[in-house]
């Protein structure tokens, strides 16, 4: 498969493509490209056997126009420099398009996860901490991880207690990385964050009658045909959401292959058998795909790639039957692809939009931690009571008796995780129609990732110009 240029460098070819249509400064706008600071770091770790393994990070600030920088930490045998960069970079605009005051960062260990034992996995985390709080780049005020690629929120757990025995007696130390357990100070949601962001997102994106009779569909995601590569945390959610909604799971893929069905695949039933058999291939009813890329090549209404970065490449991007790519996953269309794909007519919800769920509730999850109080801890039950007494007014003034189940509906106060989700569903309906209105105006020259790219240049810019660094 043909990658074409590194990643690095396609983010970088998307920011001048974008730039290319605002009026800034030359010099603010490569300072807005450039990555600020890249930590590289090596350690020795005993492995469970005796043995010596030296381990190989990088953590990548890429802007501190807002601080603190925010971004997750991979656990993969490609991570590299360039790759940790890129995904800085994309965390920066990705912040900025939802309205979410961090700096962009990302980080990763050069491992794969699945050939260490979970003590192995500690010592690994824990001894990344003390590095990167060493070199301050790590704090709640400085640069905040969060899960990736090989991550959850059990290396979340270990990261928050490592900082806090290295910063004792910090009143925000909880603040210091995000998707922590709730019982480590996470917040309720988090988890199906990212995948309940690609639903709203691409619901208010289907919404618009006028953008969807261009492309041939109506309005809506009931009844559209839908494929996901990758059932990690954010396909399997995101799946879970696009089916709760109506749509036609066809065609699912994961590491050890892909299963299609024209007539719809139970996500649930298709989970449960993957944990039993550790493969989804001859789930009963689907047939199983040739390769696993296949998957991406099967007739849809609507692709979302969930997997890794550079998917969708110029080899197999004409091959795509699809009218809508939703880029739930980091990076995962080359920009060679992403030309044959507008040459075809088939759109694209970027990544730097559609999968800012994520980091939008861990925004929720930061503000929590700094705040030191429960979203909804002191005005639920007050909510409930006065749901209550206008429920019993309107009972005495029309005589009507609710039921209990109408009494429970009506009076519900909301709780961490109702707040949490408002507030995602908010931001992600919000956050889309600067990008449409950036496109409407040139849609004869750009593409939604162009258009949200210029979007992300005017808000950093804005930043940098309020501070007077550049006028």
């Amino acid at each position: 498969m043909s990658l074409g240029a590194g990643f690095l460098e396609q983010v970088d070819r998307a920011f001048d493509r974008a730039a290319a249509f605002t009026n800034h400064n030359a010099t603010l706008l490569a300072n807005i490209k450039a990555c600020k600071n890249l930590f590289y770091t090596s350690f020795p770790i005993k492995r469970d056997d005796g043995s010596i393994e030296v381990i190989h990070a990088w953590r990548a600030e890429h802007s501190h126009h807002k601080l603190p920088c925010k971004g997750g930490i991979r656990y993969a045998l490609a991570v590299d420099a360039e790759e940790v960069q890129a995904l800085a970079a994309l965390m920066t605009y990705k912040c900025a398009l939802v309205d979410v005051p961090f700096g962009g960062a990302k980080g990763g260990i050069r491992i794969n996860p699945k050939s260490y034992s979970v003590g192995e996995l500690e010592r690994i985390t824990r001894r990344f901490v003390f590095e990167l709080v060493r070199k301050n780049f790590m704090g709640p005020g400085l640069d905040v991880p969060a899960p990736d690629v090989g991550t959850s929120s059990r290396e979340m757990a270990w990261i928050a207690d490592t900082y806090t025995q290295l910063r004792p007696g910090e009143l925000d130390a909880l603040g210091c990385v995000t998707a922590k357990p709730v019982s480590a100070g996470g917040i309720r949601g988090r988890t199906e964050a990212t995948g309940r962001g690609v639903y709203y997102g691409t619901r208010e994106v289907c919404g618009i009658a006028e953008d969807m009779k261009t492309l041939g569909l109506s309005p809506g995601i009931a009844g559209k045909r839908v494929v996901v590569q990758g059932l990690g945390n954010v396909g399997y959610y995101a799946a879970k959401y696009f089916q709760e909604a109506g749509a036609l799971l066809v065609g699912l893929s994961e590491s050890e292959g892909a299963i299609a069905n024209p007539k719809g695949l139970d996500l649930e039933k298709v989970m449960a058998y993957r944990r039993e058999r550790r493969s989804l291939l001859d789930f009963a009813g689907a047939t199983n795909l040739a390769r696993r890329e296949d998957a991406l090549e099967l007739e849809c209404d609507i692709l979302i790639p969930a997997a890794l970065e550079r998917q969708i490449t110029e080899e197999n991007a004409p091959r795509l039957k699809t009218k809508i790519v939703v880029e739930a996953a980091n990076g995962p269309t080359t920009s060679e692809a992403d030309e044959i794909l507008a040459r075809r007519g088939i759109m694209v919800i970027p990544d730097a939009y559609i999968n800012a769920g994520g980091v939008t509730v861990s925004y929720f999850e930061w503000v929590k931690n700094l705040g030191h109080v429960r979203f909804g801890r002191m005005q639920k039950r007050f909510e409930q009571g006065a749901y209550s007494r206008l429920v019993e007014a309107v009972e005495g003034v029309t005589g009507r008796k609710f039921t209990a189940e109408e009494i429970e509906r009506i009076t519900h106060g909301a709780s961490e995780e109702d707040l949490v989700n408002s507030g995602l569903e908010e931001t992600m309906m919000g956050a889309y129609h600067p990008i449409r209105r950036a496109w409407k105006e040139r849609q004869d020259e750009i593409d939604l990732r162009t258009a949200a790219m210029i979007v992300a240049i005017d808000k950093v810019a804005l930043s940098y110009e309020q501070l007077g660094i550049f006028p």
